[in-house]
């Protein structure tokens, strides 16, 4: 398990590495087997493949993608991100993410309409200047880092919790798949589906067990572990859902490099004993 790193980010998506920076600074790290899973993209695959050729360290195709799923007694529907892994036979996935694409780029904008009376300009150019021109790459983060250097806040957290958050008014919900479409997509692409960060979606606790509950039920693979900063008792509850339904584990930072200087690239929490590893199904 040390030398894995299975949630990671480049500049295709949120991240500040390239796809090559992102490779070379894991080798120094030692890590052995890093997974590049942008944000609804699999655009920079290619590019750490070709760094890792003849270098210790094996490559795992991935992507978190954005999904959702809600409760019947509520209907509320809710955000979450699946992680898909080891794809072999990746085209079904290539189709959904082209459309999740079209999704990501159209919510860009309709932020940076929203935010247009709220702040008194329109910084839709500006934000996408920071992907290379490619709307379909721009998340919340590059609109958060944008407002902060147009003097709107002091810090990107400022951004969401003063506009770009949910219940603010630039909030927009990511369309995208439900849960177990999701699942099924990944499943068709022979890859395998892992719940990211379960406890990062502001949710209740019996939400947050219920939701493993669904994502178990609709065939999903493993769940991510939290951070070892989280309180203990909120690892034992993932633990017993883990447990409970028979799911096995996946273990990665959510590197991004200097957007969240905090997360350390290779810096995953332990194992305990008896939870098997996603990544024993496919090191080699």
């Amino acid at each position: 398990m040390q030398g894995v790193d299975l949630h990671t980010h480049s500049n295709i998506s949120d991240g500040t590495l390239s796809p090559e920076l992102l490779v070379q600074a894991a080798l120094e790290k030692g890590i052995h087997t890093l997974a590049l899973t942008d944000h609804d993209s699999m655009d920079g695959l290619v590019l750490a493949e070709k760094v890792a050729k003849n270098q210790p360290i094996q490559i795992i195709s991935g992507v978190e993608i954005s999904s959702q799923w809600s409760r019947p007694s509520t209907k509320k529907s809710y955000g979450v991100h699946v992680v898909a892994l080891n794809m072999q036979s990746p085209d079904p996935l290539h189709k959904l993410l082209e459309q999740q694409k079209i999704i990501r780029a159209e919510r860009a904008q309709l932020i940076c309409e929203l935010l247009k009376p709220l702040i008194g300009e329109d910084i839709y150019a500006d934000v996408v200047a920071k992907v290379e021109g490619i709307p379909d790459r721009v998340t919340r983060t590059h609109i958060a880092k944008t407002l902060v250097e147009k003097g709107h806040v002091s810090r990107p957290q400022q951004a969401f919790d003063k506009y770009i958050k949910e219940g603010k008014k630039a909030y927009v919900q990511f369309e995208g798949l439900g849960l177990e479409e999701t699942i099924h997509v990944i499943h068709k692409a022979q890859g395998f589906a892992v719940l990211a960060h379960p406890t990062r979606y502001d949710l209740s606790a019996t939400n947050i067990r219920y939701l493993i509950e669904i994502f178990a039920r609709y065939g999903g693979d493993a769940v991510e572990l939290p951070p070892a900063i989280e309180p203990t008792s909120t690892r034992q509850m993932v633990d017993r859902m883990i447990a409970e339904f028979g799911l096995k584990v996946s273990v990665g930072s959510d590197f991004h490099g200097d957007n969240m200087p905090w997360i350390k690239l290779g810096n995953i929490p332990q194992v305990k004993e008896g939870q098997v590893g996603i990544w024993e199904s496919f090191i080699v």
